[in-house]
């Protein structure tokens, strides 16, 4: 099992450029860390929307002919990371469906923690559901409001449910972008030539030459058409609960994500670590390639020599064949080799982002013992993850997360290493230079700002898992 928390989506649009469909596929290629099962198009020429889907990464799934026939001056697309159970084409977004006003697609990066609640509804209604996505729930509200235009039925479906949402939608002549009130996942918006666009991070803008605008505020519904970009916000005011591990872990480092560079955050959480836990030692090296930015801030503030003692192989798939011989650590050496030319010797700080399960981090303490190192320190630059999210990302469950079961004693004995600390919550929230009340830090605290169901905390985020089965 995947020792990390994964993100679920990554959502972009483009409106008013003469290659918007290539735009969009570009800007899937800087969020392909987002989501690597199945990625989607869906552009429109003003009659009609074009879609193709598929399942893999960006690469895989759309060459030139592709492209050319996604043709249109607006275009949708999604990145997407699927649960347990629901890695399927049918699952793929962006979903495009025919109804009375005419076509309309939607790309959602979230999860929505009444989906189950609200899909029994709509199926004893007589709602069929095509697929097994809380996002296709959203369509079917949509579908059966009863509001005058496109952007009234969206409140209305959107005022129905509870959690977490960023989306694009897309009809044959606009693009509409909504992020929930909480504003629990990131979405932005900025300017492409004459055209404008939106994205889940900025790192998109940089490598389509967009310029950053601003952030789509939470509970802000933002339609971009012929007259230009028009903004309503008409939901309740509601408390900001920004996701902290889009700063600690999801995001790219060179996005601006919530208004801060996530390279310097990542730098001054590695900082604060050091200031709070610093050990005698000859060298600081990153779990690569997530550890890379708090590790640098870990050596710069405790005036160590930043070392690269793994080396990440980055051609490595997300399945391989292993040797039927017994192979210690296999899954890990194939990602990540210990340099004992840097390590032979050494008292050595190894800086990750966060701890899950244990197994990796226990494999790499290994790794890097038998490298040669003297001692082993591991440095966290997080909280203790205690608690699974319901918001939009692929969790664990409670029972699996090493730090909810077992004290900090008790985890350095099962890593073997010399020693470990993690960032405080108070240190966490030092780039903030406040309480860290506008985030949302419940898979460290437990303390979860939207009310989940009982039913919802049972399934996780599989909510619709034994549909596929």
């Amino acid at each position: 099992m995947v020792d990390k928390f994964h993100e679920e989506c990554g959502v972009v649009g483009v409106y008013g450029h003469p290659e918007a469909s290539t735009l969009v596929y570009l800007s899937l290629y800087a969020l392909q860390h987002r989501g690597q099962e199945s990625a989607g198009i869906v552009a429109s020429n003003g009659e009609a929307l074009i879609a193709h889907r598929g399942m893999g990464l960006v690469a895989d799934i759309f060459g030139h002919d592709i492209l050319s026939r996604l043709e249109g001056r607006l275009a949708i697309g999604h990145n997407r990371y699927s649960t347990a159970g629901s890695t399927v084409l049918k699952n793929c977004q962006p979903f495009v469906v025919e109804w009375a006003q005419g076509a309309l697609a939607i790309a959602h990066n979230g999860n929505l923690v009444n989906a189950e609640e609200l899909r029994d509804k709509l199926e004893r209604r007589g709602s069929i559901f095509q697929s097994t996505s809380d996002t296709e729930v959203i369509i079917h509200l949509i579908a059966a409001s009863t509001g005058t235009t496109l952007v009234e039925r969206i409140v209305d479906a959107l005022s129905q449910v509870r959690g977490a949402y960023s989306l694009a939608f897309m009809t044959e002549d606009r693009v509409i972008a909504a992020r929930d009130p909480n504003g629990f996942r990131p979405l932005v918006l900025g300017r492409v030539g004459d055209g404008w666009v939106v994205a889940s991070e900025t790192c998109a803008f940089d490598l389509i030459e967009a310029r950053y605008e601003r952030e789509i505020e939470p509970g802000e519904i933002v339609t971009i058409g012929a007259r230009g970009v028009e903004s309503v916000k008409p939901f309740p005011l509601a408390p900001r609960h920004h996701c902290v591990f889009e700063h600690i872990y999801f995001a790219r480092p060179d996005s601006l994500v919530y208004g801060r560079n996530v390279y310097e955050v990542r730098k001054e959480l590695g900082r604060q670590l050091a200031r709070e836990s610093g050990v005698p030692a000859d060298i600081v090296i990153p779990v690569p390639d997530s550890g890379l930015p708090a590790a640098i801030g870990y050596a710069e503030e405790a005036g160590l020599p930043f070392e690269m003692g793994l080396i990440r192989n980055h051609y490595v798939g997300r399945t391989f064949i292993e040797p039927q011989s017994s192979i210690r650590h296999f899954g890990v050496k194939v990602k990540l080799n210990a340099m004992r030319e840097v390590l032979n010797g050494k008292r050595v700080v190894v800086v990750d982002d966060s701890i899950v399960r244990g197994t990796t981090s226990k494999k790499l303490v290994t790794m890097i013992r038998q490298a040669g190192a003297r001692e082993v320190h591991v440095r966290i630059s997080s909280p203790p993850t205690t608690n699974p999210c319901y918001y939009g990302i692929d969790t664990p469950t409670k029972e699996e997360l090493i730090a909810s079961s077992q004290p900090q004693e008790a985890i350095r004995a099962y890593l073997g290493a010399d020693s470990l600390a993690y960032l405080s919550i108070t240190g966490m929230y030092g780039f903030v230079k406040g309480d860290g009340s506008s985030f949302c830090d419940a898979c460290f605290t437990g303390n979860y700002p939207v009310a989940l169901s009982d039913d919802t905390k049972v399934r996780q985020l599989h909510l619709f898992e034994a549909r596929d089965r």
